[in-house]
């Protein structure tokens, strides 16, 4: 089957506006999956764009390059890329001596050249996310969980002070985005949440994470683009409160926190849900058989509305088998009409 992207319909169905079929969407594929998919390994910008086209995406996702050190545990996947573990008790920035000598980067630190590349190399139709995120959780990550959580009371000048120096840079990113010609989509990612609550209370989630969602919408909104919003976890005490920020979108409806049925109940109109597809139980563990009918269901959940793209429930990580991942795709395709 050949697969032509349309960045319009995707657009369309992030506005909640009726388009020719259900897109599909991720924030994040492993390396090994999209090598797997390809039947090569991902090096280039082109590699990239030929695996999102390929695999039936209507965009590239492209991040700017920049480096946090956290001071997190490393394991390798036995393959060059490995996984980061973050700390729990003490991090990198437990004092004021620590923060001062902290090298945090800057604005002018951030790279940019894939982003300047993209426009010149894009096919017909293939839009452009630009993605980045992690305020809230770079900030805690820095000071480690335990100590962010007692500096709360105990130094919140130190917490504040983090939190200004990672958000103004993350913030500059989504500023190049919405002013950048070449992008047509902003999302951001940010866990506050996981299965069974918040992280945070949402009174501390005012102090260290709404303040720089709400900049981000509005710049989102100046700019008449999409914003997506991602978090894992439960997130229906701050629903409300995500959608005044401006978020047009949800990543990733995390099937064994929230019912996506009762998601778009308790949303506004107008909100776009993306994902739902469970990773662990049904894209790792089932079978192709399994995910096929997961898809179906889910599109049937949504009845036909418009304002949903097919996904997975968190991202592809490197454990789901190819053959399940196809199927997700395969079948998306086949539900979810006009392709």
């Amino acid at each position: 089957m050949t697969l032509r992207p349309n960045i319009d319909v995707l657009l369309k169905t992030l506005r909640c506006e009726p388009a020719a079929y259900i897109p599909v969407a991720e924030l994040g594929i492993a390396p090994q999956i999209k090598s797997l998919f390809l039947g090569k390994a991902i090096r280039t910008l082109a590699d990239e764009i030929e695996f999102w086209t390929q695999a039936g995406y209507d965009y590239v996702k492209i991040q700017p390059e920049v480096k946090y050190q956290i001071g997190g545990r490393l394991t390798a996947l036995g393959d060059d890329s490995q996984r980061e573990w973050a700390t729990e008790e003490a991090g990198l920035i437990t004092s004021w001596d620590a923060f001062e000598s902290y090298p945090f980067p800057t604005p002018e630190d951030v790279s940019y050249r894939r982003l300047d590349a993209v426009r010149d190399v894009l096919p017909e139709g293939l839009g452009v996310v630009g993605q980045y995120g992690d305020i809230f959780t770079l900030t805690w990550e820095l000071m480690g969980l335990e100590n962010f959580s007692f500096a709360l009371f105990e130094n919140p000048d130190l917490v504040r002070a983090i939190n200004d120096r990672v958000g103004r840079t993350i913030l500059s990113m989504f500023e190049r985005f919405a002013q950048d010609e070449a992008v047509d989509i902003l999302w951001y990612s940010d866990d506050i949440a996981f299965n069974t609550g918040l992280l945070m209370s949402p009174e501390v989630l005012e102090q260290v994470f709404f303040p720089w969602l709400d900049q981000i919408g509005a710049l989102a909104r100046a700019a008449g683009k999409p914003l997506i919003y991602h978090s894992d976890g439960v997130l229906f005490d701050v629903l409300d409160r995500l959608q005044a920020a401006g978020i047009s979108a949800l990543h990733p409806i995390e099937p064994k926190a929230m019912d996506i049925r009762e998601v778009r109940r308790r949303a506004s109109p107008g909100l776009a849900l993306i994902g739902n597809v469970d990773v662990g139980d049904v894209l790792t563990r089932g079978t192709p058989t399994t995910v096929r009918e997961q898809v179906r269901r889910n599109i049937e959940w949504m009845g036909g509305e418009p304002g949903y793209c097919l996904g997975s429930g968190n991202s592809i990580p490197e454990y789901v088998p190819l053959d399940n991942y196809r199927a997700l795709l395969e079948a998306a395709f086949e539900f979810g009409g006009g392709r």
